[in-house]
């Protein structure tokens, strides 16, 4: 699966069909038990299990951030609910756990436009921006490859990126508007690190052509024969 989030959905939700269910904490977050076998089965890129236990032997649901916001989307999408001290799946669930394809039509629209991806970022502030006019324009810019910085100047015209005072607002793109685009398998990023700038290119994912219809589509140009 191309999308990270639907994979930790899809692992998720067959996880509790053939367990019977997820233990919760007192306060309704997903059991120590569970959390370490989700590092571990979605292999998230930076938050890797080496990674993830390399200093704590102990993580926590809040300490893994895919499934904290994984868990608020299954229940918000009535996919699963907390009954008893536990996570069990609905009716719906059970159906969309044998069936990736609908639920990404379910989780990946509702997770991009609708969530207040604000709300689990390290950026308080939200970017100036509609989702229509973010995608329409990385349609057309990120068609062949772009950077982070590039494309925030095509929004707000400021050549800001993280070693300019504008980093705080070029992290808040990042986070309210990449990122969400990339956890859902429509953009992927690549970082270079090694020349001591963080500099983060962008590139439209096979999937993003696949599922997405645009209106600036026609504006595209044919990629080049190699």
């Amino acid at each position: 699966m191309r999308s990270l989030l639907l994979r930790g959905a899809f692992l998720t939700l067959q996880y509790a069909q053939e367990h019977g269910s997820i233990g919760l904490t007192q306060t309704k977050a997903f059991k120590r038990v569970f959390v370490h076998w989700a590092v571990e089965h979605f292999d998230w890129p930076g938050k890797s299990a080496e990674e993830m236990f390399r200093y704590n032997k102990v993580v926590n649901e809040y300490e893994f951030p895919p499934l904290e916001v994984l868990h608020f989307l299954l229940i918000s999408l009535r996919l699963g609910r907390h009954y008893k001290g536990a996570f069990r799946l609905t009716k719906k669930g059970a159906e969309l756990a044998r069936s990736p394809g609908r639920l990404f039509a379910e989780l990946i629209p509702y997770f991009v436009l609708r969530i207040d991806h604000a709300s689990y970022a390290r950026f308080d502030d939200r970017p100036f921006g509609k989702w229509d006019v973010w995608m329409n324009v990385i349609n057309v810019e990120a068609d062949h490859g772009t950077t982070e910085a590039a494309l925030y100047q095509a929004f707000y015209g400021e050549p800001e990126d993280w070693h300019t005072a504008g980093w705080r607002a070029m992290g808040a793109f990042s986070s309210c508007v990449l990122r969400p685009l990339e956890w859902a398998g429509l953009l992927m990023e690549t970082r270079d690190e090694g020349t001591g700038k963080r500099d983060c290119h962008v590139f439209k994912t096979p999937l993003w052509r696949s599922a997405l219809k645009l209106d600036t589509d026609e504006m595209l140009q044919p990629t080049p024969v190699q």
